[in-house]
């Protein structure tokens, strides 16, 4: 039986995708249920996604949520030490502080080392 090739990304899904690079790395998995109120979520979102990449090393982010707020937010982290960084920044620490006051009604974080990756392609 040939072998067939699998099916390529359009370029805009493929943009849902965190280029990273070789493994080992690890994942922060951030599960959560939004509540009704929002208020400046968006704004605090993107102010925390510029924050990580930019001055605490995340390797990429990937997002999915659904209509009724079920959300799944994988980070992608070069080391242990980088996640711990991140968690004790003030800014973050600010940022945490609205999301269980405000914006999440319930949400779950797994730490996980990522040691064998691969693109379907």
């Amino acid at each position: 039986m040939p072998i067939t090739s699998r099916p390529r990304l359009s370029p805009a899904k493929a943009k849902k995708f965190a280029r990273l690079g070789a493994v080992p790395y690890y994942i922060v998995a951030f599960s959560s249920q939004k509540s009704p109120r929002q208020q400046g979520y968006r704004q605090m979102s993107e102010k925390m996604f510029h924050l990580a990449m930019e001055e605490f090393g995340c390797l990429g982010v990937e997002t999915a949520r659904d209509a009724r707020g079920f959300q799944i937010t994988n980070s992608y982290w070069q080391s242990l030490a980088d996640i711990r960084r991140w968690k004790n920044d003030p800014r973050h620490q600010q940022a945490q502080a609205l999301g269980k006051t405000r914006w999440y009604d319930h949400y779950e974080i797994r730490i996980g080392k990522i040691t064998r990756a691969y693109p379907l392609s």
